[in-house]
């Protein structure tokens, strides 16, 4: 799906996100047809930094098909050299308009995180490197009022699209040329629903 205008690829996919908490899924372009097409090229409407959890798959609960979205999966949608690297080259390379951070609720990373902190630890082996990308957020979100656990993983999110912003090859210049559009969001594990927390661009 060529899009490159950023807010209508974010519509494209709230609408996919309706359709999927209403139980209307429509499974858009996974035709043989489709996936044949798409053998010499990609033109995603987004490019999706989500976390690896096994409930949270963007091309579902987007309702989305081949070929639409750039997804690049990791525990805790930590923002790190390779993941940079993979949102650059579908931003960069193949034009794509949107780069969601797509957090959700209940996220065992962000718990651990919590929990290593909370306990003075570093945390085992290379998780250890998971925790040290989410304890800013977790520092940050401490003494605020409400659930702790969803305080933190809100301000993860957000300062996710802060590191993007700040790290990123170009980013800053194309989201002020309007080229680009870098949204921050969590999705519901009990609803289905993504809720936009950020809309930079």
């Amino acid at each position: 799906m060529a899009i490159r205008n950023p807010a209508v690829a974010l519509q494209e996919l709230m609408e996919g996100n309706q359709r999927y908490v209403a139980g209307r899924l429509l499974h858009p372009r996974q035709t043989p047809e489709h996936r044949r097409a798409l053998r010499d090229h990609q033109a995603p409407l987004a490019c999706v930094l989500g976390c690896a959890d096994s409930r949270v798959p963007p091309e579902i609960l987007f309702d989305q098909g081949l070929g639409d979205l750039f997804v690049v999966r990791v525990a805790g949608n930590i923002v790190e050299d390779v993941v940079l690297g993979s949102l650059e080259y579908a931003v960069l390379h193949l034009k794509t308009p949107l780069l969601m951070v797509l957090g959700h609720t209940g996220c065992g990373a962000v718990r651990t995180a919590m929990e290593v902190i909370a306990a003075g630890r570093e945390g085992e082996g290379h998780l250890r490197h998971i925790v040290d990308a989410i304890r800013p957020a977790v520092m940050e979100a401490r003494g605020e009022p409400g659930d702790g656990l969803e305080r933190a993983i809100r301000a993860h999110i957000r300062r996710s699209v802060r590191e993007l912003l700040k790290r990123g090859t170009a980013f800053s210049s194309m989201v002020q040329e309007r080229r680009l559009k870098i949204v921050g969001a969590c999705y519901d594990l009990e609803s289905g629903r993504v809720e936009v927390l950020e809309e930079i661009g």
